[in-house]
């Protein structure tokens, strides 16, 4: 890829719209250039566009201000794809050969070919996720060059109400004025950057906890075994809290600061005085109701997951256990509360470091794990093409060892070195790697928001 050339992906989420441009080199590792989140704001319900005016209006919004950290303009996106009625089901297409006939890539084609023309009853079919072949019954995993009299392909579909990706489109095409790149099944975007290959092998539930869904994917073999939506996630956990005569940014509060899966002595305590607790309009929070509160949502969560495993013939069969991601994730001593429910070890899972050489402050939180792994999937350039006869701009050279330079430091070091005639990197990724050595809860904000105003 130029350096010109940036991939741009927004993240469609129903707490959070967030938009990324990166860059990948030879060897797909991944610069992140820019990143914005911005509020839904109940645009999106569930994974579903639901207001496709305000949604096109806050993607327009987030696009202008991922733009104004760039030096070109961004024409298109991939957009994410998500919602509750998302699920896979498996579609088998047979071709007859002659009597030891060889196994070709047409055949291969000519099947994939006919899948990818199968419309399901009422539903949509977006992607074919994974595919197992037979020859004469016998499973293969390269096909090609194989002799038999009849090759076999189930493949692993994903399909979806119809509508799912018209009001993605009609939000960014006709109110947000972009090109769509493509669109990528969130859950598999996060499984392709979160997962390793040992874990598909051995088997493993991967789920992203996200605002409004919780994805179920399990993977057997190295494939995708089965896919499912559970209409529940971070936000239906605050709207219980909300019950206990709280508002929602209250709620959502305590639930960060002082919410937990899995109750321990610390937790279970009661705050009695007015300077202890984080509002003054209610001075004695019962931290055991709040947890009560939290834990039933997660009781009924975790059974739709065990049902969801049983289902997929695999229960028992995943050597990794569950992999956890999302926003939703970083719930405390969520991952004890899973295994402690789920008998099944649990680790907990953001982007892969080694794709990245920059920004760690995203790359090791959960609820960038899908917009990243779409960065990693795309492959179209984003950038908007320079209009005949004018050369575009090229982006600054970065370094990702760039130190870190106070502003207020900033005019000596440009002094100092325009004295010595040493050329001036004064402007790096310093704003990148700014909160590395603070402490992370109190600059993490603080890092997220120079990201956005300090790579140029």
């Amino acid at each position: 890829m130029e350096q010109s050339e940036f991939i741009a992906a927004i993240d469609l989420g129903t707490s959070n719209i967030t938009g990324v441009v990166g860059r990948k080199n030879d060897n797909d590792i991944i610069s992140i250039l820019a990143c914005k989140t911005t509020p839904s704001n109940n645009s999106i319900r569930r994974g579903l566009v639901y207001n496709i005016e305000e949604v096109g209006a806050k993607v327009r919004g987030t696009i202008q201000m991922l733009e104004n950290s760039l030096d070109n303009k961004i024409d298109k996106v991939y957009v994410s794809l998500s919602g509750q009625s998302l699920h896979t089901i498996e579609h088998r297409e047979t071709i007859t050969l002659s009597a030891g006939e060889t196994i070709t890539d047409n055949i291969i084609k000519q099947l994939r070919k006919s899948a990818e023309k199968f419309i399901p009853d009422m539903k949509r079919n977006y992607l074919i996720a994974d595919v197992e072949y037979f020859v004469d019954g016998k499973a293969e995993q390269k096909p090609v060059g194989v002799p038999g009299s009849q090759i076999e392909a189930r493949y692993k579909v994903i399909v979806g109400r119809p509508n799912l990706l018209d009001n993605i489109s009609k939000s960014v095409r006709e109110k947000a004025n972009l090109k769509v790149a493509g669109s990528f099944v969130g859950a598999l975007a996060s499984a392709t950057i979160a997962l390793n290959d040992e874990e598909k092998m051995l088997g493993c539930a991967f789920i992203d906890f996200g605002g409004g869904t919780t994805t179920l994917s399990v993977y057997k073999g190295g494939i995708l075994r089965k896919m499912a939506v559970i209409p529940f996630g971070g936000k239906n956990l605050t709207k219980d809290i909300c019950e206990l005569n709280f508002i929602e940014e209250q709620a959502e509060e305590l639930k960060k600061k002082f919410g937990t899966a899995l109750e321990t002595k610390s937790s279970a305590s009661k705050l009695s005085s007015p300077f202890s607790s984080p509002f003054s309009s209610k001075p004695n929070t019962d931290f055991t109701e709040l947890n009560n509160a939290i834990k039933m949502r997660l009781d009924e969560i975790t059974a739709n997951i065990e049902e969801q495993i049983k289902q997929s013939g695999y229960e028992g069969q995943l050597g990794a256990g569950l992999v956890i991601t999302g926003g939703a994730s970083q719930l405390k001593n969520l991952d004890k509360y899973l295994t402690e429910k789920l008998k099944m070890p649990v680790r907990k899972a953001s982007a892969k470091k080694t794709l990245f050489n920059n920004a760690p402050d995203f790359v090791n939180d959960p609820a960038f794990t899908q917009v990243l792994g779409m960065l990693l999937m795309g492959n179209e350039d984003c950038a908007k093409p320079a209009a005949e006869g004018e050369q575009p701009v090229p982006p600054p050279k970065r370094s990702i060892f760039a130190s870190r330079v106070k502003p207020e430091r900033e005019e000596k070091t440009k002094k100092i070195k325009k004295d010595s005639n040493e050329p001036d990197f004064s402007t790096g990724l310093w704003g990148f790697v700014s909160g590395l050595f603070d402490d992370p809860e109190e600059e993490k904000n603080e890092s997220k928001e120079k990201i956005n105003n300090k790579t140029r």
